[in-house]
């Protein structure tokens, strides 16, 4: 039967606060989706659905045109498609009731749209952060449409709630957000911010649009660092030297410091040794990394152990395996998000991630509300290495790693 949702306590209790403007935050699997297009049907079109077996259902007397702005694979695998057919809407226009217009497409082509009016817009997987292409071409869709913006994972810092304030109406422009909140600090060559004032102020900005999701989950993660070690001589000459062994050159600036400092802790040998003892106590993993270096040591480790393996990164992009014993190698910035896996219950986290929202995100893939799991458990791999507890610092406070706090060159 068309129109017909079944919608859980946490997710009408969302509807009925969501405004446009709204961020709609939610963790991984707790129905973002369906919450979103439910409140544009009935809130913003003056639709009626059948909920949980109860109620009249019609539909939107108010239409606007639909257009969900979300990552490429998520496009790709018509994972809204699924969303919006018991809403009796589809992409082919031939099938969409009333040739209601619904666009999906990937963030890489935001700006396709910046000319769009009158129109609902749902922005899913939070990417406008920062001041590029993406961020102006949001704020001026915002400007110009109803729209709410989905998320899991809250911003790693105040500025990446810029372009949603400003798209808000809270400031003008991202000029006046940093002139009023933001210290920039003495000691380096360019501006940056060392921290933000006022921020009493911000919070009380961010609860007006923020819509909370909280789900009572029955799952429970473990998460459990295992030690490694690294080369502490190397790691010495080099902070004291300034020099890269690898490509034997000066290192010139911060960026590429901490990349060959991670690279002597993470291409340590201990790494492959806990891998290969986590796969032979987890038959189906999921391993996250970082660098292309870690990608071939993994490689070489999974022809090592003759495993099943697929990877997702900017070189392959494999699916999940299926069968009793499987590897799946995911770089954290091409598969963190969008996708889910309830085949497994381990998580091995190879090496860091800068971003603490990227780490949860990564997490989340396999904390799933229909996952037949109860105990999830995430293996973190860390020596103490002064990047390493730097790193980690940071992600304990819940922050994004700054390199620029790490060292002054």
């Amino acid at each position: 039967m068309g129109m017909t949702l079944e919608l859980a306590p946490h997710q009408l209790k969302a509807i009925d606060e969501l405004h446009t403007g709204s961020i709609l935050f939610g963790g991984v699997g707790s129905g973002k989706s369906r919450t979103s297009l439910a409140y544009y049907f009935m809130k913003e079109c003056g639709g009626s659905l059948r909920i949980n077996g109860s109620g009249k259902s019609v539909f939107m007397k108010y239409p606007k045109p639909l257009y969900i702005i979300t990552t490429a694979r998520k496009r790709d695998k018509l994972e809204w498609e699924e969303e919006l057919t018991p809403l009796l809407l589809s992409t082919d226009p031939s099938i969409s009731k009333n040739g209601t217009v619904v666009v999906v497409d990937s963030w890489n082509n935001i700006s396709k749209y910046k000319e769009i009016t009158n129109a609902f817009f749902i922005f899913d997987e939070q990417r406008v952060v920062g001041s590029g292409v993406w961020a102006r071409s949001f704020i001026r869709i915002a400007r110009r449409n109803e729209w709410i913006l989905l998320t899991a994972t809250p911003g790693d810092g105040w500025g990446d709630y810029i372009p949603v304030f400003v798209a808000n109406g809270f400031y003008k422009n991202r000029t006046e957000f940093l002139n009023r909140h933001a210290v920039y600090s003495r000691f380096t060559k360019f501006p940056k911010v060392d921290r933000y004032i006022d921020c009493k102020h911000l919070v009380e900005l961010r609860d007006k649009i923020m819509v909370r999701m909280e789900v009572e989950r029955e799952t429970e993660q473990h998460h459990i660092t295992i030690q490694t070690f690294y080369d502490v001589d190397l790691e010495r000459y080099i902070m004291r030297n300034r020099w890269n062994p690898y490509d034997g050159e000066p290192i010139q600036d911060i960026s590429k410091l901490c990349y060959i400092l991670r690279k002597v802790t993470n291409s340590d040998p201990s790494r492959s040794k806990v891998v290969s003892k986590l796969l032979s106590e987890h038959q189906r993993a999921i391993i996250f990394y970082n660098h292309d270096y870690e990608l071939e040591i993994l490689r070489d480790l999974m022809a090592s152990l003759n495993n099943t393996y697929a990877e997702w990164n900017g070189h392959k992009h494999e699916e999940v395996p299926s069968g009793e014993s499987w590897v799946y190698i995911v770089q954290y910035d091409a598969g963190a998000e969008a996708w889910n896996c309830t085949t497994t219950d381990t998580i091995i986290f190879y090496s860091q991630n800068y971003s603490y929202k990227r780490m949860i995100q990564a997490a989340g893939r396999i904390d799933r509300l229909n996952t037949p799991y109860k105990d999830l458990y995430y293996f973190h791999l860390r020596s103490t290495s002064k990047i390493d507890r730097a790193i980690s610092l940071a992600l304990r406070n819940k922050k994004r790693f700054n390199e620029n706090n790490f060292i002054e060159m």
